[in-house]
């Protein structure tokens, strides 16, 4: 006869010991590598704290900015890498929305007014979902492993953005390697007065809920788990068109991260250029291992991601500390509550399995 184990105190609080462990390794973590490096620790440290969340204008203008294309790319690679396809481009597809809402907006110019605004965020996620079909596509067709069609698909789409602001869509002095200035009527608005906050943030969250609730309780969302868990017994017991659930988990995964190129643009850089994205897309990653795939908690993360991102500028601007020393304790971060997931489902395994 099986019985469950019984419930010992200790485990309920391991998952808060380990998460306090891990928040005090990586600040000593980030110190040490400060001091090996040179710098002022206490210096960079307030610098890292005031960037990211010391006063409402940085929360507002600086963090929950950036968080917002992180939120967004981060939610099309969970949605993706859930249902088992590893999905690499979503640096490329950002790129390509942004790239597609740029030529919309300076096309129809301000004669519709906010249904320009509207049009342009369509033909974004249009164009990430278009950049993420050519890969979908070969995977159906001929089995092509999708971690390297999007990569090679992030390439195509940054070359393609320096084509444009060089070419076709290049301000008319030709001066500078960007497009002209999108008209003020595809403006996002701003969401709170005297910040940078724009209802591009308001879209993200929605975004995050809408995708939690469809994975939890819609038809949909369960074959998308259920592909992602285990595609054979989908496919053989639960008879299910895998490919068909795959290919258009694909092309939503692109359009999310085309929205967020989309997003970036009409409420942040107004323009187009190379460099409109300083690697959302490959971030995007570390947020949704960070959630650990669940569309929910990609909000959370997103914010945490782009709190680091916007203290990380601050401590450049401050007390001279590159950038990359970030993006190391980011992957350090990364590695650390992957290792500590890895943990606590081995010893609830353990737990389990002493108990029956």
């Amino acid at each position: 006869m099986t019985r469950l184990a019984p419930l010992r105190p200790s485990a309920s609080v391991a998952p808060l010991v380990l998460t306090l462990a891990l928040a005090i390794g990586i600040v000593a973590l980030l110190a040490a590598i400060l001091t090996l490096g040179g710098f002022n620790v206490g210096r960079a440290m307030t610098a890292l704290v005031r960037g990211a969340g010391g006063s409402s204008y940085a929360i507002f203008s600086a963090t929950l900015v950036r968080a917002t294309p992180l939120i967004l790319t981060g939610l099309a690679v969970a949605l993706a890498f859930k249902a088992g396809i590893l999905n690499i481009g979503a640096e490329g597809q950002l790129l390509t929305g942004a790239a597609v809402a740029a030529a919309v907006a300076l096309g129809m110019g301000p004669s519709l007014g906010a249904g320009a605004l509207v049009i342009a965020l369509i033909a974004a996620a249009a164009g990430g979902a278009l950049c993420a079909a050519l890969p979908a596509w070969l995977q159906r067709r001929f089995g092509v492993l999708e971690v390297i069609s999007t990569i090679m698909m992030n390439f195509i789409a940054l070359y393609g953005v320096g084509y444009l602001v060089r070419g076709p869509l290049q301000e008319p002095t030709r001066a500078y390697p960007q497009s002209s200035a999108i008209p003020d009527a595809t403006h996002l608005p701003i969401l709170i007065p005297g910040t940078r906050l724009h209802v591009g943030f308001a879209i993200a969250v929605i975004a995050t809920l809408a995708a939690w609730y469809v994975t939890r309780n819609l038809a949909a969302g369960f074959r998308l788990r259920v592909v992602g868990s285990n595609p054979s017994a989908a496919a053989s017991a639960g008879g299910l068109d895998v490919p068909a659930v795959t290919f258009r988990v694909f092309l939503l995964s692109g359009a999310l991260a085309g929205l967020a190129g989309g997003v970036e643009l009409t409420g942040v850089t107004y323009a187009l250029y190379e460099n409109i994205s300083p690697g959302y897309g490959y971030t995007a990653i570390a947020v949704a291992l960070l959630a650990g795939l669940h569309p929910g908690l990609v909000l959370a993360s997103g914010i945490l991601l782009g709190a680091l991102e916007a203290g990380a500028a601050a401590m450049q601007r401050e007390a001279g500390v590159p950038l990359v020393l970030v993006s190391v304790v980011e992957a350090l971060i990364i590695l650390a509550i992957v290792g500590a997931q890895a943990f606590l489902s081995r010893r609830s395994a353990g737990s389990t399995g002493a108990g029956t």
